[in-house]
């Protein structure tokens, strides 16, 4: 069975389903400012201690005093929903593209103008100009050095059907970039492809673990040889420890679902009484500051051109050579249906 947090955040990014889910909307954070005239309101699914230092940085460039509500991506959509044309949001920071689209599938995000959207490279746009992205980031095979040879490397999501891996892959099932890529999965080839290779995938037994740092940290032990997370837990652990003898690196696969690239990205409400501030601060997040300030904290893809790690240990393959699935990020957010797929075969 899946795990309360998944179950409750695919029923939070569900329109029809997220009150019944939350028992109403979601709790908010006590508000430490007063909303109103001059406040920009942000509701904010990145966690407060990777961009609070941001949203600081971004108040000051701004000039306009910010109110900020955390909390999942997940409840911080199911709040946009529930508020509607009442919500007190002005801003939306999103973890992932399915909550955008979501929202924005319910006519609560206000079309960008161009030149606000102009720094952001296009494939990082909404179709529908609604919001942008504002970092991205690859799925990889976290792999071993000492388990596996580079020869041995897999070339494409059906590679990892070999009986070379059984046992020796790692997920984290209730993470939400796992089901963002089972989603796209199913976006790319259907949904009786997906359950095909989901089928094969788990007669592999794929071993279980809690989220992509434990999946990381596994690899690193020998316990798996191998793991599918996205490409920027590598450069956490390696933070903290010798780059140079850490056992694991990623293996980016170009052409295929197993190079799926998602993103983070902000949309401004259409509730919003003063859209002007909301705009200034998207500008701020797609500047070259704002930019580099994602870049080296969280070691995620930039979304515009000119901006590199500042971090020595951070090598970041360029996104362009890896050609990721042609996928509308927005149509992520199907995670109702991933959910009673991966219950079906067994993975969730």
């Amino acid at each position: 069975m899946p795990s309360k947090y998944v179950s409750r955040t695919i029923a939070l990014l569900t329109v029809g389903a997220a009150l019944v889910a939350c028992g109403g909307a979601p709790a908010p954070a006590p508000a430490t400012a007063a909303e109103g005239d001059g406040v920009l309101t942000i509701y904010s699914g990145r966690n407060e201690e990777l961009v609070g230092p941001l949203i600081a940085q971004l108040e000051a460039a701004v000039g306009t005093p910010v109110e900020v509500r955390y909390g999942s991506t997940g409840e911080m959509a199911a709040q946009l929903l529930e508020e509607g044309a009442d919500s007190p949001a002005d801003l939306f920071f999103a973890q992932d593209a399915g909550a955008l689209g979501a929202v924005a599938g319910a006519g609560l995000l206000a079309p960008l103008p161009a030149d606000v959207l102009e720094p952001a490279l296009e494939r990082y746009r909404a179709t529908d100009s609604t919001w942008v992205a504002t970092s991205a980031r690859a799925r990889v095979v976290a792999y071993n050095t000492a388990l596996v040879p580079e020869a041995d490397l897999p070339t494409s999501l059906d590679a990892l059907l070999d009986p070379r891996w059984a046992g020796q892959i790692g997920i984290a099932p209730s993470n939400a970039s796992w089901l963002s890529f089972v989603t796209g999965l199913r976006l790319i080839r259907g949904e009786d492809g997906a359950r095909q290779w989901l089928t094969a995938f788990a007669a592999q037994n794929p071993q279980r673990f809690d989220g992509n740092g434990a999946v990381v940290d596994a690899v690193a032990a020998g316990t798996v040889a191998a793991g599918l997370v996205n490409h920027y837990y590598l450069f956490e652990k390696i933070a903290e420890l010798d780059p140079a003898t850490y056992p694991v690196r990623n293996h980016y696969v170009a052409n295929d679902p197993l190079g799926l690239v998602n993103v983070a990205g902000v949309g401004v409400t259409a509730a919003a009484d003063d859209q002007g501030p909301a705009l200034e601060a998207v500008r701020y997040l797609l500047s070259a500051e704002g930019q580099q300030y994602l870049v080296d904290r969280t070691a995620e893809y930039p979304v515009i051109d000119g901006v590199t790690p500042a971090r020595a240990d951070v090598d970041l393959v360029a996104l362009e050579s890896l050609s990721a699935p042609d996928v509308d990020l927005a149509d992520l957010s199907s995670l109702a249906e991933t959910e009673t797929l991966l219950q079906e075969v067994g993975l969730l």
